[in-house]
């Protein structure tokens, strides 16, 4: 049995304190706890913790200090029963084998970079190539296979977890020394709230997100699960899934979620795009309000009546079907993962866009400070 060594009660104390960026203080405390075990090591030594973080209302997300990654998430379905919505292993043996960053912060950059290579200010930068000729989610050895420092902490959104992490310069070929803070936070709206935040010694660029693969059944494939994503426009990509530099309208195509279908509809039409991902792996150009969060798409599983939001301060959301699960990946409880068994909603900068001078810039000054907030807001409809 694994020793819980930390458990936090949340009160007011520290809430002030606490508030990170985009937070505002409440007057109603949120009531939750947080505990910590002991959760392994790495090969080379590292001890790594599990933070268990629960709400007021029983909603329960488990983070790991390795790769930041979210490994349980639980929420009620439309009997008040919880079930774990996201993929994953049961142990930590399980991440550091191959894994298709189930549950990771991503970075330095989330998605791909063409060739491995971008420029600034007239320097060319290769960096370590992971997917095929391309650099994907940070390279070889991105955010999800570093151990973060932790610090639980009680906020006025709920309980909250801090993890920091400095990536130094040249790490997998990026210039700068790169300071990153992530804050994960579970209110008492039954949100999972995650607040990425860096600065930098140098110019470079970053592109921080989160990589769960969410299953709102909790078995089965996601195919029937209703979809909509508030975007207009999206970027179609070539065979290597690598941006063109064309925003396309979805008017028309398989990529239109401007209304809800379901993910299965359309996933194996007669599309070049969707030959090309095998389904859907693309960015979609969200339809942004002002300069927080916005909405960046909804979800609604019949089944376990289970809804989903997820909302961004992100210009775009790439959103993947799982088309690389292949049945060699045995996770949770024996769950053997088949194609399509989990979806992901990555709200992001658009892939490749260093090389893209047209899409909004993913540069970072010294001086300045990335910020990128996303939202898994969970709730129930008892159709």
């Amino acid at each position: 049995m694994k020793k819980i060594i930390q458990l936090i009660t949340v009160t007011a104390l520290g809430i002030a304190a606490a508030c990170f960026t985009g937070c505002e203080t409440m007057n109603n405390t949120p009531k939750g706890t947080i505990t910590k075990i002991d959760f392994g090591q790495t090969p080379d030594g590292k001890a790594v913790q599990l933070y268990t973080l629960r709400n007021g209302k029983g909603m329960e997300a488990k983070i790991m200090t390795y790769g930041g990654i979210v490994t349980s998430l639980k929420t009620p379905d439309k009997t008040g029963k919880l079930g774990d919505v996201v993929l994953g292993y049961d142990n930590l043996d399980g991440y550091l084998k191959s894994t298709p960053y189930f549950g990771a912060l991503v970075g330095r950059y989330g998605n791909r970079i063409a060739n491995g290579k971008f420029s600034l200010d007239g320097q060319t930068y290769t960096l370590a190539t992971n997917n095929g000729v391309n650099s994907l989610h940070g390279g070889l050895k991105g955010f999800d296979k570093v151990v973060w420092t932790a610090r639980p902490m009680p906020t006025a959104h709920g309980p909250s977890l801090i993890l920091a992490y400095v990536s130094p310069g040249g790490e997998e070929g990026y210039p700068g020394t790169l300071s990153v803070t992530a804050v994960y936070s579970l209110t008492e709206d039954n949100e999972l709230r995650l607040d990425f935040s860096a600065t930098t010694s140098a110019k470079t660029v970053v592109n921080l997100t989160h990589h769960s693969y969410f299953n709102l059944r909790g078995s089965g494939d996601i195919l029937g699960t209703i979809l909509t994503i508030n975007a207009d426009k999206y970027t179609p990509v070539d065979a290597g899934l690598i941006p063109t530099g064309e925003l396309r309208p979805v008017a028309g195509t398989p990529f239109d979620f401007t209304t809800p279908h379901t993910i299965g509809e359309r996933i194996n039409a007669a599309d070049e795009q969707l030959k090309f991902g095998g389904g859907y792996d693309h960015n979609w150009v969200l339809n942004r309000d002002g300069e927080g969060v916005s909405l960046a798409a909804a979800v609604y599983e019949v089944t376990s009546g289970r809804t989903m939001e997820v909302w961004s301060t992100s210009p775009g959301l790439q959103f993947y079907s799982g088309n690389f699960l292949d049945g060699t990946i045995t996770g949770k409880g024996g769950w053997t993962y088949q194609f399509r068994n989990g979806m992901c909603f990555e709200p992001q900068h658009f892939p490749d866009s260093p090389n893209h001078p047209a899409f909004p810039t993913t540069e970072l000054n010294p001086g300045e400070t990335y910020h990128n907030t996303i939202i898994y807001k969970f709730g129930v409809e008892k159709k």
